[in-house]
């Protein structure tokens, strides 16, 4: 009897944290949708600024293209399960050579996105990354045979007129990051163009395990050259840029998926907040006014065309 009064007395504490967590689980599930999307989009972001932040920890002592192929390789890793039942569904693709251009882009793009993030302030390079709708208008244009209305047009004229006031081309300041950070907010362009191509006929789980393959294969390349090994706590780190990285992204993805999208886009846009918090109370960085002059223009631009595509996709349903 003593003994099963001992047991009960261990259990106790872990019966009430099981029965909190599905109270827990039971009142967000209450939640109405939109909330639930809001929840996931919001948490998300904040997410993928803390992997950011970790990428701007390490990069005094690892390349961007090292901190990206642990990522990527680390990330394929979290991938294999998913084809735990078909494990030979990825070969049976008939689309190697768009997976290999996505690939590719996708390298460039993120070794652009992860050098502005340890050679710029947080915010900004977090507001060049969401540059990426402004070089979609062109994308459209060239590639996807898109009609493109001439208020969008103009609107995306703005906001590169964003991107070049963070570069400061006609002043001392001039600063060639900002230009990084563009190119791979276009690279990111290119990525969504492979993306609609390739979701035409390919499995989402194939095009995330090809999309950690070549960007694990790609970054390492450049990788040898200026390799450093992590001690145990870098490499613990880096799992966490991994976990961060795909899971921050799945939840953006799955808010969006559940909610009016129209309606979660900015709060998307809620990683430049993030990233202005914790790059001041991290790194002591304030962004000065031409800063935040570029991140008001690129940031309204970017947001009209966001929520202007969502009317015109819904207008055209």
């Amino acid at each position: 009897m003593l003994h099963k009064a001992v047991w009960a007395s261990m259990l106790q504490p872990m019966t009430e944290k099981q029965t909190t967590q599905e109270g827990h689980r039971a009142r967000f599930a209450a939640m109405p949708v939109s909330a639930r999307a809001a929840a996931y989009v919001s948490f998300g972001s904040l997410m993928l600024v803390v992997m950011a932040t970790v990428v701007k920890f390490l990069g005094d002592r690892f390349s961007s293209f090292e901190l990206m192929f642990f990522r990527s390789i680390l990330g394929f890793l979290f991938v294999l399960p998913l084809f735990a039942r078909d494990p030979m569904e990825p070969f049976r693709t008939r689309r190697q050579g768009m997976h290999f251009i996505r690939g590719l882009t996708s390298t460039f793009g993120n070794g652009c996105f992860f050098w502005t993030i340890t050679h710029m302030m947080l915010a900004d390079s977090m507001a060049l990354q969401f540059s990426r709708p402004l070089f979609m208008i062109p994308l459209a244009l060239f590639f996807l045979s898109e009609k493109v209305s001439a208020d969008r047009i103009w609107v995306a004229l703005v906001g590169f007129l964003g991107i070049l006031i963070y570069a400061r081309p006609f002043t001392q300041g001039f600063d060639s990051n900002a230009l990084v950070g563009a190119t791979g907010a276009l690279m990111g362009g290119l990525v969504v163009v492979s993306i609609k191509r390739l979701s035409s006929t390919e499995p989402t789980k194939v095009i995330m395990f090809y999309y950690a393959f070549w960007n694990a294969v790609f970054a390492l390349i450049p990788s040898i050259f200026t390799w450093v090994w992590p001690n145990v706590q870098e490499f613990v780190l880096l799992c966490l840029l991994a976990f961060l990285g795909m899971a921050g992204q799945s939840l953006v993805t799955k808010g969006v998926t559940m909610g009016d999208a129209t309606a979660l886009a900015p709060l998307d846009y809620s990683r430049i907040l993030y990233s202005a918090i914790i790059g001041f109370v991290l790194f002591g960085e304030l962004p000065g006014l031409w800063s935040f002059v570029g991140m008001a223009l690129i940031l309204a631009a970017s947001i009209y065309l966001v929520l202007s595509e969502k009317k015109r996709g819904k207008g055209a349903a």
